[in-house]
């Protein structure tokens, strides 16, 4: 993968640039500009500024017009900096074109997030899935490092082989890396399907709290199971998979899983490297699907965690709807309490920071869990 943007010492600078096409309305791409704002201060980058581009000609070499693109390089120039992010995934070659019209680093929406899972990777699991995310992101992009190919030494003068690229030696590498990381992460996933058979056999029924990153699954586990799983108002705080036992009203014991938060646009690296995490989902006999009820984008957000759910297969799971941060949406008028629980009806309201209403979910959890027993006993 291309170089990390270091943001340990200083905060690097940054200009966000959004694209809005055709199909898009201009809230939409609004809204994913602001959610790139987030990404980047959760990175540690200052934004120093950001715009939007109505996209009414794409080019191959910049994915826009070439005036345009000079424009943003210009005003990129005069900010002073450091780096620009695109919200649009954008080619190899269009990177390089970028950067060569720059001079600084470009990079998009997908390696921003990338970088932020390796920030926050604190398993040896979820390192090594970040880690198989890096490489698969990079193996197009080698020869961003290698525009001046030159042989390397090898070989009899004059033979058609006479040696290999140095970007050739450097993708058979990286292909050999991405292989052995594979091997490693097949290696934990068959000791995480040896657990999961111990806790069908036990009987103890598994909850996953899924959602839409910062929707505060985290806080929940946490307040519910005295979990000490760190929890921030930052996309991504955490994206490693924890599990905690926690004791229902009426005794019913059961397992409760946090999840990787998901977000629109999450790179398809990323998905496929945490699929086995994210298998947790699939495998639960209850979806908790946390929902940020104070966030005005809670809607496109629900929606985006169903379509997610839906590729791993998990949208025929039952599912509770969980409209967290209830507190928030009391405190202001313009976000009715009412039309939330209409348009969510089965659902429950909580506050993982004040403690309301989370003893209604366990009670409508247990509640399920006792139907669902039931009926498969009647099956059986």
């Amino acid at each position: 993968m291309k170089k990390t943007i270091d943001t340990a010492e200083v905060r690097k600078r940054s200009f966000l640039v959004g694209i809005k096409d055709e199909k898009m309305r201009i809230s939409e791409a609004d809204s994913l500009l602001k959610e790139l704002s987030r990404l980047a201060d959760t990175l540690g980058l200052e934004v120093s500024a950001t715009e939007i581009v109505h996209l009414r000609e794409s080019n191959a070499k910049f994915g826009m017009g070439t005036g345009k693109a000079e424009e943003l390089a210009q005003k990129a120039a005069s900010l002073e900096v450091d780096c620009i992010v695109f919200d649009r995934e954008i080619s190899p070659s269009q990177q390089r074109n970028w950067e060569a019209l720059t001079g600084i680093p470009v990079i998009d929406r997908q390696e921003l997030i990338i970088q932020i899972f390796a920030s926050r990777a604190r398993t040896r699991e979820a390192e090594l899935q970040v880690r198989l995310a890096e490489l698969i992101y990079s193996l197009p992009r080698l020869q961003h490092k290698y525009i001046d190919l030159s042989r390397q030494r090898g070989g009899r003068y004059g033979s058609r082989d006479s040696g290999e690229t140095r970007l050739e030696t450097d993708r058979r590498q990286v292909e050999k890396r991405i292989h052995r990381l594979e091997e490693q992460l097949k290696v934990l996933e068959s000791q995480r399907q040896v657990q999961k058979k111990k806790r069908q056999r036990s009987g103890i029924p598994v909850c996953a709290l899924v959602g839409y990153t910062n929707a505060g699954k985290s806080s929940i586990l946490n307040v519910l199971t005295g979990a000490e799983v760190l929890a921030e108002d930052k996309l991504f705080a955490t994206v490693d998979s924890t599990s905690r036992r926690l004791r229902l009203p009426l005794g019913t014991e059961v397992l409760l899983v946090d999840t990787v938060g998901f977000i629109r646009r999450l790179p398809h690296s990323l998905v496929k490297a945490f699929r086995s995490t994210l298998e947790e989902a699939r495998c639960a006999d209850l979806i908790l699907n946390v929902l940020d009820a104070s966030d005005p984008d809670a809607e496109i957000q629900y929606e985006t965690t169903l379509s997610v759910l839906g590729e791993l297969s998990a949208g025929e799971i039952p599912m509770i709807t969980v409209l967290n941060k209830i507190d928030k949406v009391e405190s202001a008028p313009d976000l009715p309490f009412a039309a939330l629980l209409d348009r969510y009806p089965a659902s429950v309201a909580v506050s993982a920071v004040k403690g309301s209403g989370l003893s209604e979910l366990c009670a409508q959890t247990e509640n399920f869990l006792a139907l669902q027993k039931k009926y498969q006993q009647k099956g059986a």
